[in-house]
């Protein structure tokens, strides 16, 4: 049996996905621990623009669009460096930012 990486919440990216709406979270929550398996999770996107390995995870629910940003490539743990709701069609640039800030705390 493999064991699963952990995750490490850069920032305030645990305390903002903890006030995704239930089920968001729950989906988020699946969504992670098939990361944490080694597996891509269902719905993703590469984010280059964050840097290197970024990827994002992407969870429609009725209140809205709800993304989590993180890095799975590092062999110690995966790191969480932004979650967040998204508003508008095209991620703010506030958030690419910030998270690209915890990235490079990595």
């Amino acid at each position: 049996m493999s064991r699963l990486k952990p995750i490490i919440f850069l920032g305030d990216s645990l305390a903002r996905l903890r006030e995704f709406p239930e089920s968001a979270r729950q989906d988020t929550g699946r969504e992670l621990a098939r990361v944490q398996a080694g597996n891509d999770p269902l719905d993703w996107k590469p984010m280059p623009t964050v840097g290197r390995g970024v990827r994002e995870i992407r969870v429609s629910d009725k209140p809205g669009e709800f993304r989590v940003l993180y890095v799975a490539k590092l062999v110690d743990a995966i790191y969480m460096l932004h979650a967040f709701h998204k508003k508008t069609r095209k991620t703010v640039q506030r958030d690419l930012d910030l998270a690209a800030s915890r990235y490079r705390q990595i």
